[in-house]
């Protein structure tokens, strides 16, 4: 028998062929795979102060980037992420040093000239003895921090922000809108005022200083404003911000649900990061979980909407996903069995040692690395 609307005749016992979209082997992966990898190896970085381990963990979020990160606009924010955490270990030690540290030493490496504090400034001290310990002490402090600022940077590097928006729950769909909008409205800032200094430059006029900042920042802000109107009208003209009718008890249980479940998680995430909340930190975070999901899920019916080739979850999400939890896992429990290795002393200092089966369970997060697909391919958009 022929097709619908011509063509060449279908013979008899042939199946239709299906118009729905195949999922290939080189499409994108789940942006939230990415995000919960990422934030797995953070919740990792913080279970452990061992300046090897971290490095390690460093290096192989840095790997994971460098051979899967696309070439894409949004993709370039990883060196920000580094240069700020190497901020945040130097403004860490400088701390240490000017202000003191409450850690006692013998290996005197300075000694600054102390400035007398009166009484009620009593704990804090400016100058003084800095000693090696709380120079290691500081470093390691500053290393976890700055780990779990270069894993966030990682998942942002490798997530596709337009893609993270459309997987968001009806909830927070206008939420996830303003902030898209917000990370793609600021490579445009930075690029207009690059344009506008050259320009200047050219011109044989002044763009630095007080002068030149008014004179640049004025047709950017400019420039901004006209694209957040326009951008305004474009989205109203596209039905952005309707809501449905829902009935006043569902409003209320979602709220519920919703505040209650996010109370939970923060309650039990700080129970997860203090050796006293770790019995109750994992139901609690659970059943905050499970509450704000529920929330979430009632709060999507106040906004219907569809999603254009929605991205799926599939296995290759799921290894993604489970190689950072794994690492977190495996790193608690080595936390929890000997936390010497992990949290090398300095009251006495002494050298940092490489545990191994740590050592090798961080290499776990090299897996994304192996089963996503090329960068060339996770760049592209599908047509």
């Amino acid at each position: 028998m022929a097709e619908p609307g011509g063509g060449r005749p279908r013979e008899r016992g042939t199946p239709a062929p299906s118009t729905a979209p195949r999922r290939r082997q080189g499409d994108p992966l789940h942006p939230g795979a990415w995000w919960l990898w990422a934030l797995a190896l953070g919740v990792a970085a913080t279970r452990t102060t061992n300046p090897l381990l971290l490095a390690l963990l460093v290096v192989v979020s840095a790997y994971v980037v460098a051979v899967r990160r696309p070439d894409a606009p949004w993709a370039r924010s990883y060196s920000a992420f580094v240069k700020l955490a190497l901020l945040v270990i130097v403004v860490r030690l400088l701390f240490a040093i000017v202000l003191g540290s409450p850690i006692p030493g013998t290996h005197v490496l300075l000694d600054l000239p102390e400035v007398p504090l009166p009484d009620w400034a009593q704990g804090i001290r400016l100058g003084g003895r800095v000693t090696a310990e709380a120079l290691a002490f500081a470093l390691y402090d500053g290393m976890k921090l700055a780990t779990l600022l270069i894993c966030v940077g990682a998942a942002n590097a490798l997530a596709n922000p337009s893609r993270l928006l459309k997987s968001l729950p009806g909830a927070l769909y206008e939420t996830g809108v303003a902030v898209v909008v917000a990370l793609t409205f600021a490579p445009s800032l930075i690029t207009d005022v690059q344009r506008l200094r050259a320009a200047r430059r050219l011109r044989g006029r002044p763009d630095r200083g007080v002068r030149g900042l008014l004179q640049v920042g004025l047709p950017v802000l400019e420039g901004a404003l006209e694209r957040s109107v326009a951008l305004a009208a474009a989205m109203d003209a596209r039905g952005y911000g309707r809501t449905a009718q829902v009935p006043a008890g569902v409003r209320r249980t979602t709220a519920a649900l919703t505040l209650g479940g996010l109370l939970g998680v923060c309650a039990g995430t700080y129970g997860l990061l203090t050796a006293e909340g770790a019995a109750y930190g994992v139901p609690l975070l659970l059943a905050g979980l499970a509450a704000a999901l529920a929330g979430l899920r009632l709060g999507g019916r106040r906004s219907p909407r569809t999603r254009y080739r929605p991205d799926h979850w599939d296995a290759r999400a799921w290894l993604v996903a489970g190689s950072g939890m794994v690492v977190a896992a495996l790193l608690a429990v080595a936390a929890a069995r000997d936390p010497a290795a992990l949290h090398p002393g300095v009251v006495p200092l002494v050298a940092p040692a490489l545990p191994l089966w740590p050592a090798a369970a961080v290499l776990v997060g090299l897996l994304p690395a192996f089963v996503t697909p090329a960068p060339e391919d996770t760049g592209k958009e599908p047509s």
